[in-house]
């Protein structure tokens, strides 16, 4: 009998598109004769439909038309499993869509990815495949993330944190961050990622210009010191806890170094030419020109890959990670830029040249999601007792006696 594979993507989040791409992408790759794919795509107001034509990625040119021929959902736990019903009851006939056994979120950016949607499924009691809602959020946050590292001893650069409250006391912030570290910083928003709301400030107009920019996508941005002569490196990282590894570092290539990739760079790279039923108009970060492996020294590679499997399992991370670095070309120190924990792509592309095909990366990160369930069934989480069966009288205030 299959598994019944609930993937859910897209969302309220600005990384929708990206989402979509993604997976469509790891659907394509999913072995079919082991899984019973379930498409859940969550819209922009995050309303939940389901339909077979969700697998190809020319649908989503017409979503309004695609949604008319698709099946509103929602998931529903009774008699201990979970299933995907009708959001509207028919009168008539089964409003059963399917049973749900695990789901894979493949997700990005605020609300989808930052535990939210995770928080949902644990509720629902669903193994879901990648981080815990812990792990997620504190993925997503970019300066709880670096308070975390730093303590630990993990290199990351410095940085300030404003809330949108303080945008009315502009000078304030331009003085803090002018005495910290003058310029060029770095401006972004604190839970985004694709390069969404992120500038580089050369003076204190063009900080000021990024400030609002990044405050336009978050309520709060961290601003932080520009690696001038940067060389940025990603490494991926699969497993658990107990258990991980590092895939090869890549090195993406960018125009200059002294520039940050955009959202077009990373996402639009094919100008929308490679329109096929399993990538669509993009294939998402693989379009991404790249150095695969990167051009660094042993010794960088290997710290690179050993920090980034030691900062995945110090945070807790399941599933599959990118981890994005920064190399300062002129001091040759690395530091932690920060974790993407659903990566564009799920970082296919870093693990080919090791001999990991897609499909075979994608049944990896299902079974670790059954894993986690597996070992999370042994824990206790409630007693099997009733105190309000037990008499008495319990007041507002309850029984502190």
């Amino acid at each position: 009998m299959k598994i019944n594979l609930a993937v859910l993507f897209g969302g309220r989040s600005v990384e929708h598109e990206v989402s979509v791409i993604s997976a469509v992408q790891a659907m394509a790759s999913i072995n079919k004769e082991k899984y019973n794919i379930i498409p859940v795509y969550m819209t922009k107001k995050s309303e939940f439909y389901t339909s077979e034509k969700m697998l190809d990625i020319n649908s989503f040119k017409d979503i309004p038309a695609l949604l008319a021929e698709s099946t509103e959902c929602v998931f529903v736990r009774s008699e201990g499993k979970v299933q995907l019903v009708r959001q509207k009851i028919k009168k008539f006939g089964s409003n059963l869509i399917s049973d749900v056994d695990i789901a894979f979120p493949i997700v990005h950016g605020t609300n989808v990815e930052d535990g939210a949607l995770q928080g949902y499924l644990q509720t629902l009691d669903l193994p879901y495949v990648g981080c815990d809602v812990l792990a997620s959020a504190v993925g997503m946050d970019k300066y709880v993330m670096k308070i975390l590292l730093k303590e630990a001893g993990f290199p990351v650069l410095d940085c300030c944190r404003f809330s949108s409250y303080e945008i009315d006391d502009m000078d304030n912030m331009i003085a803090q961050v002018e005495a910290k570290f003058g310029y060029p910083v770095i401006v972004k928003p604190i839970n985004l990622g694709s390069s969404v709301g992120i500038s580089k400030a050369k003076d204190r107009d063009s900080l000021i210009n990024s400030i609002e920019e990044a405050f336009q996508f978050a309520d709060r941005i961290l601003v932080e010191p520009a690696v001038v002569q940067l060389k940025e490196i990603n490494c991926s990282v699969v497993g658990d806890s107990e258990e991980a590894e590092a895939s090869v570092c890549e090195e993406p290539v960018q125009a200059s170094s002294d520039e940050i990739l955009s959202y077009d760079q990373k996402y639009k790279g094919d100008g929308g030419k490679n329109g096929s039923k399993s990538g669509g108009g993009s294939k998402g970060m693989a379009t991404l020109k790249r150095k695969i492996p990167a051009e660094i020294t042993p010794e960088q590679d290997e710290f690179i890959r050993r920090t980034a499997v030691d900062a995945f399992r110090y945070l807790g991370c399941n599933g599959v990670t990118r981890i994005d670095f920064m190399i300062d070309m002129a001091t040759d120190k690395v530091y932690i830029n920060e974790i993407n924990t659903i990566p564009g792509s799920l970082a296919f592309y870093l693990w080919e040249p090791k001999g990991v095909k897609y499909p075979e990366l994608l049944e990896r990160l299902i079974q670790l999601a059954l894993k986690r369930y597996r070992q999370s069934e042994k824990i206790s989480y409630t007693f099997d007792t009733n105190i309000l069966s037990m008499g008495g009288s319990f007041g507002s205030k309850g029984s502190k006696r």
